[in-house]
């Protein structure tokens, strides 16, 4: 557990700590981003700068100001700053900070923030252990989140605190983080005297992928990696280069953005929209996403959203899955993205989809109905004698191979249209196909 009085103090004078950490902002005014939060009318902002607290949640990616965000309101309402890890943090922790809240209130009469970082790792007893605590004003609690709190948090707690999204940070945000901490002498970079480029500013501002964290831990290795030219010291193309070679965009192989990215590329396949479906493969690929996973989904697109419409798209699928597992990256990432643009721009039939998920709503609300006698098989005299089998009409041996009027639903169950094929694709013949079949029933039926 981390308590704090002095909340920036200790990192101010702390030359050895991260670039990042003795960037963070010292007040609301130098807060960078989440405007929609934090604009002078926002009532978040209001809330804050009067110092009327409530119990908070912080959702968004990382590197957007959550921690930081939490000690200036710790900090702006003069309240002591308590701090859990839920990574790191047990019971035994969680009783630690509820006394120590206890005792500043009772005896420091002092307001208490409670701050828990990932809380979604916290399981449902952990989580309801804060509730009696927030209730009774022993302490606010804001928690800070990468996952989306509907799915990961108790709604016992979120009925009690309020929900705040945090957004990436944009492009010239990430400037001014950067602007700042090459001219911050006490905390930042600026004794160095570092000379870098606006069009070398831009880039990296754009591979930290809105995350402040990360654009100041890569601006802090390229200032090691600096080049002395003559009186100056230069953050060059080359050593920026050098730097921006550690690791892929963001991307949570199992949080929110994993899930975002592939609704995406399902949504963007479905609405016949090649370009936009190569992109958030590709996103998804850069991230470290395994091809495997985006292969399996490729299939079921190719059942759910084109179908009949185009057969070959379930074929062209599963042989883009075949050539990732024989091939492996990259040829077998191609292939996936070969599947993903024929798919995209084939003919689209979700009416297999619609007519499966019929059929399972009928069975799972009716009777278990008998297979009619005549669609069973008599492989014995007894089930001969009992009629299996009798009077069933042998396809093949009618015309155009099709027993007119034959029912093949149970005897107590009434036939239903399950399957409407669309105006699209191969499925206009098969309508075609399924309508001159009615007609046979017709006319048989009125023989």
């Amino acid at each position: 557990m981390v308590m704090n009085n002095d909340l920036f103090a200790a990192e101010t004078d702390n030359r050895f700590s991260p670039l990042a950490d003795r960037m963070r902002p010292q007040s609301l005014h130098d807060y960078i981003g989440q405007q929609h939060l934090l604009a002078t009318d926002k009532p978040l902002y209001q809330a804050i700068s009067q110092g009327h607290l409530h119990s908070m949640i912080f959702w968004g990616p990382p590197g957007t100001g959550k921690t930081t965000l939490a000690r200036l309101i710790a900090h702006t309402s003069e309240a002591t700053f308590l701090s859990l890890s839920a990574v790191l943090s047990g019971v035994k922790d969680i009783r630690a900070a509820i006394d120590e809240a206890k005792q500043l209130r009772q005896l420091h009469h002092r307001k208490c923030i409670l701050f828990v970082d990932e809380v979604h790792r916290f399981n449902k007893s952990q989580q309801d252990a804060f509730l009696p605590y927030v209730e009774d004003g022993t302490l606010t609690f804001i928690g800070a989140t990468t996952e989306n709190p509907s799915f990961e948090l108790n709604n016992a707690l979120l009925s009690r605190a309020r929900v705040y999204v945090l957004k990436s940070l944009q492009e010239e945000d990430l400037l001014t983080v950067i602007n700042r901490a090459l001219v911050d002498k006490p905390r930042g970079l600026g004794e160095l005297n570092l000379q870098m480029a606006e069009d070398l500013r831009r880039q990296l501002a754009s591979v930290a992928d809105g995350d402040a964290r990360r654009v100041l831990n890569l601006l802090e290795i390229a200032a090691e990696l600096a080049e002395t030219q003559g009186t100056e010291t230069i953050i060059s193309e080359s050593v920026l280069q050098d730097v921006l070679t550690t690791g892929p965009r963001r991307f949570d192989k199992q949080g929110e953005a994993f899930y975002d990215q592939i609704s995406a590329l399902h949504k963007s396949v479905r609405g016949s929209a090649p370009d936009a479906a190569l992109y958030w493969f590709a996103r998804m690929i850069d991230g470290g996403c395994d091809p495997l996973y985006i292969a399996r989904r490729v299939v079921r697109m190719a059942s759910e959203d084109i179908g009949n419409a185009d057969p070959r798209a379930l074929t062209l699928a599963l042989n883009a899955w075949d050539v990732q597992e024989r091939l492996g990256s990259p040829e077998g990432e191609l292939a996936i993205a070969q599947a993903v643009a024929y798919m995209a721009c084939a003919p689209k039939s979700n009416a297999v989809y619609m007519a499966y998920n019929q059929v399972m709503a009928d069975i799972r609300n009716n009777a278990s109905f008998e297979v009619p006698l005549h669609l069973r098989n008599a492989p014995t005299k007894l089930m001969k004698d009992m009629d299996y089998g009798r009077a069933y009409r042998y396809a093949h041996d009618e015309p155009e191979a099709y027993a007119a009027g034959e029912n093949y639903f149970p005897d107590d169950f009434p036939a239903r249209p399950y399957y409407q094929p669309v105006p699209r694709g191969l499925e206009i013949r098969i309508a075609e196909k399924l309508a001159h079949l009615k007609e046979l029933d017709k006319k048989a039926g009125g023989k």
